[in-house]
């Protein structure tokens, strides 16, 4: 497979990013206007606003995103956690507590047991989706070891229903056909981070380690589309290098799986750089990123890439995390750990095994009562995934508009299975008011009915039903 890294033109950045500068208000509106109608910009438009610093224009910018968010996602944001197994690495990345020459870091991998006991710690909380994050070491994200543990997870049932119902991945750089034996393990989607584009920084922070090679790391998800895979996840560490750069990098990298594969990223990821033990980037990252651009990048991804889900990690505190979510976020983690074995050992902060420091550290039960509480609907939802409506399919179902047609109603159900099983008194009477709101929502009037009707068989003690 002979595959190019040119599509990635540092150059054309760079001059997008000149041209971009100082826009005026007309030309913020005009490419507003445009992204309200949810059709997506060129990198070069993307530009304009990530440039657009002028408060007023800011506000416009957030508006808009705002506008296109609600109108494609409506109210609802998926609920996931991740669970980490190990925390062994070949690599020396500077911004990283796993790195190699990290000494002083526990090193911990998962077997089979260990693996299921973190499980079920996390369907007790209430928890349906997973991503399985394996670290670099070739003992430790081969993928026997990943077959052993995407199996681990979906092994333990607790009861009807109560199940982990989709596990992503996120994982070592493989090969097509290394892709194409994990596509056959019933994964969901297959995450692997660029950290940064600048191929400049890249070798800075990457000094040793297969991670190292930027070019073997970039073509990573065309190797993985080749493999069968068609829910990828991507994204770039916030931190290493100029934010903007790396937003239009990242909108180069999916525009151009897009026209390559016909489907670009499920989901882009939007980490910042956040402390980790013996990590000198990570302490003093070389481009912070302030709160205010943060949302800025935010938005300018949601106008761009309209129908793509984004993912906001733990990495933000609490009340950062509720005012960014309305600008674009689609998924966010809950009740994370960054160590592995972190759920049974119960440890909010451990700097000697985790990978970085979380600063959201309420439970899910928490995070589903804020939600609540912000007039957001939680979802656990994994219908489409299990029946066939991922990659090119779900882009089409998205585009028309016709997602939504499940994407409420069993975001409705997933929700309702959590307030009968898991949800505290507080969380549930939210929880139930939530509900009743968004059933209004569901104009279809046969799908009305048979969501009452699967309504019903929940409260009676049926679970995972789904559209």
């Amino acid at each position: 497979m002979n595959l190019s890294t040119d599509f990635l033109d540092e150059a054309r950045i760079h001059e997008a990013m000149r041209k971009a500068s100082d826009p005026s208000h007309p030309e913020v509106r005009d490419i507003l206007d445009k992204a309200v109608t949810e059709v997506g910009l060129t990198p070069d438009e993307c530009a304009v606003l990530l440039m657009a610093d002028d408060p007023e224009q800011e506000e416009q910018i957030f508006e808009a995103a705002r506008r296109v968010k609600e109108s494609i996602y409506g109210k609802r944001i998926v609920l996931f956690a991740p669970l980490y197994l190990s925390n062994y690495c070949v690599n020396n990345c500077t911004y990283c507590g796993f790195r190699v020459s990290n000494t002083e870091l526990e090193r911990r991998a998962l077997d089979k047991e260990m693996i299921q006991q973190e499980v079920k710690i996390l369907l007790d909380q209430g928890h349906k989706r997973l991503l399985l994050v394996f670290g670099e070491h070739p003992d430790y994200a081969n993928i026997e070891y990943i077959r052993m543990a995407v199996k681990a997870v979906y092994d333990v049932n607790q009861g009807e229903g109560i199940n982990i119902r989709r596990v992503n991945i996120n994982a070592a750089p493989l090969s097509v056909e290394e892709f194409a034996e994990v596509n056959t393990y019933g994964i969901g989607t297959f995450q692997s981070f660029q950290e940064t584009y600048h191929r400049e920084t890249y070798k800075k922070v990457h000094p040793s380690g297969p991670k190292s090679d930027y070019d073997n790391r970039l073509l990573t998800m065309h190797r993985a589309l080749e493999g069968g895979i068609d829910d990828i996840g991507m994204g770039v560490l916030y931190g290493l290098y100029d934010h903007r750069f790396e937003t239009l990098a990242t909108i180069m990298h999916s525009q151009e799986l897009d026209r390559r594969y016909n489907i670009g990223p499920h989901t882009i990821s939007v980490p910042r750089i956040e402390p980790a033990l013996n990590a000198p980037d990570a302490v003093q990252p070389p481009a912070p990123v302030s709160d205010r651009e943060f949302k800025r990048i935010v938005a300018a991804i949601r106008l761009t890439l309209p129908y793509t889900g984004m993912i906001l990690s733990t990495r933000e505190n609490a009340e950062f995390r509720d005012e960014v979510i309305r600008l674009g976020i689609s998924q966010i983690s809950a009740g994370s750990r960054t160590n592995p074995g972190g759920y049974k050992e119960a440890i909010e902060h451990d700097e000697y095994s985790e990978q970085f420091t979380i600063y959201d550290t309420r439970s899910l039960d928490e995070v589903m009562h804020s939600l609540c509480e912000m007039g957001l609907m939680p979802s656990m939802c994994t219908a489409c995934y299990r029946i066939g409506r991922t990659g090119e399919k779900f882009m089409e179902e998205a585009k028309s508009g016709h997602i939504h047609t499940y994407c409420l109603p069993n975001a409705i159900l997933t929700f309702r299975e959590f307030l009968e099983d898991y949800a505290s008194e507080e969380t549930k009477r939210a929880g139930l008011r939530i509900i009743a709101e968004q059933m209004k929502e569901v104009d279809d009037p046969r799908i009305l009915k048979s969501l009452l009707s699967k309504l019903e068989e929940i409260e009676q003690g049926k679970r995972d039903v789904f559209f």
